[in-house]
């Protein structure tokens, strides 16, 4: 199949003659006159390819590309393998729609099982869908799933990434549910506070391990005292860090979501992405959106359907416990040969640079007097604090083509790295930091 199908005037008319008409005007008869457009539309006369890609050049000239940077707060620099983009690009993938028919749908129906079992191997889950829109709706749409007729509050960190934050209350409006934001204590979600003031009437706590700070949350605590007043637990995860950390499975936690971008995906001036959910077997039936399911055909070959889904997502809207309805599926086809190419070792030796060079960097910052601010372990961000202003250090970077970390206020920054970099990139940058 090309990528362009072109057809001659002579083959528009044999068309046009095969449905019954004999000009493409007639293809509009049935349309009032009065309401045509009459003459040609204002719009700029066609380009060449040439002149196209030249006018794209100039435009995309004034971006600012960084050959170095150790920024994250939610978007993050990996290493994603050619044969990516390679598969992703393959026309019968990257153009396919929805699959409502399965009988001409087995293969991107085959790439969403594969990306769904992928998910459950890596937070160690029984059930995922086929991914929702980012990170920040898959954190809403879990904590709208546990909403139940006597439960209908729920709890959430406020370490958690502010866009989340700011998500989950919006879906907490709509969905009539009251929201409690606990307070962070040394950088980590406050459990006493949590402890002494959930009830019976909490459907959900929310929490994201490692949080927007970098630090390590006390998530096995956390689960105990939200299993404690019967309500589920939802953590929100880093998926590189789980090269290396525990499952949210084994924190306890019953509804595993997060940010796909890092699999797989370049930071793409911030989408399109995708959301991440799975969830223990006693809540698959509450999971939003597409779930795709192997199953048989009446003769015994395998094949793939969609499954499970509630009809009132789609024509009952103000009944359902979500009006999802799509998934991100060339995201999720890109992230499922990541982590096909990556494999369990090369998903935990990249793990391991994110947080050897992270903790190098830190080191070294503090020689400078940037102290990091963290009290808890970290993964791959961390938090510092100094005497010069943020804005004035990030200028002095930028300058020499380095994306310094996230400003938070004008003295702390919130630094990131991963495998992309360098022993001798992080070395310069405390150079020209002890310069400024």
């Amino acid at each position: 199949m090309g990528r362009y199908v072109p057809n001659t005037e002579l083959e528009q008319l044999k068309m046009l003659e095969e449905i019954g008409f004999q000009a493409r005007e007639d293809l509009f008869g049935h349309i009032p006159e009065e309401v045509k457009v009459k003459g040609s539309l204002a719009i700029p006369e066609g380009m060449s390819e040439l002149e196209v890609r030249r006018k794209m050049q100039k435009i995309a000239g004034k971006n600012q590309v960084f050959g170095t940077i150790f920024r994250g707060a939610g978007a993050y620099r990996h290493f994603i393998p050619s044969i990516v983009k390679s598969v992703i690009s393959k026309e019968n993938l990257l153009t396919a729609y929805t699959p409502y028919q399965a009988e001409v749908s087995q293969g991107i129906l085959q790439s969403i099982f594969e990306y769904q079992t992928m998910i459950c191997q890596l937070t160690g889950m029984d059930a995922s869908n086929a991914s929702v829109y980012d990170g920040a709706t898959a954190a809403a749409e879990a904590v709208a799933m546990c909403r139940e007729r006597k439960r209908k509050k729920a709890f959430i960190s406020s370490t958690v990434h502010p866009d989340v934050l700011s998500t989950v209350r919006t879906y907490c409006f709509g969905n009539e549910m009251e929201l409690v934001v606990i307070p962070a204590k040394d950088g980590i979600t406050d459990v006493k506070f949590l402890e002494e003031i959930i009830d019976d009437q909490t459907a959900c706590v929310y929490i994201q391990h490692p949080n927007y700070y970098g630090s390590l949350e006390p998530a096995e605590e956390i689960g105990k005292a939200a299993h404690g007043a019967g309500a589920r637990y939802i953590m929100g995860v880093n998926p590189i860090s789980l090269g290396i950390m525990k499952t949210p499975r084994e924190y306890g936690a019953d509804v595993a979501v997060g940010e796909g971008q890092p699999m797989g995906l370049s930071i793409a001036f911030g989408g399109p992405y995708l959301g991440f959910m799975a969830c223990i077997e006693g809540m698959t039936r509450k999971l939003p959106g597409r779930i795709v399911g192997q199953t048989t055909d009446r003769n015994k070959k395998t094949g793939y359907v969609l499954t499970l889904q509630a009809r009132e997502q789609h024509i009952r809207r103000e009944k359902a416990s979500s009006n999802v309805c799509s998934n991100q599926a060339l995201c999720a086809l890109a992230v499922g040969v990541y982590l096909a190419t990556m494999g369990g070792s090369g998903l935990h030796n990249a793990a391991i640079q994110c947080t050897s060079k992270a903790h190098y960097m830190a080191a070294e910052l503090k020689k400078i007097g940037y102290q990091t601010e963290n009290k808890a372990e970290f993964f791959h961000e961390f938090v510092t604090v100094s005497q010069t202003s943020s804005a004035r250090a990030l200028k002095a970077l930028e300058e020499k083509g380095v994306l310094g970390g996230y400003p938070l206020d004008d003295r702390r920054i919130l630094w990131c790295c991963t495998e992309m970099n360098s022993k001798e990139e992080i070395d310069e940058t405390i150079r020209i930091l002890k310069e400024v």
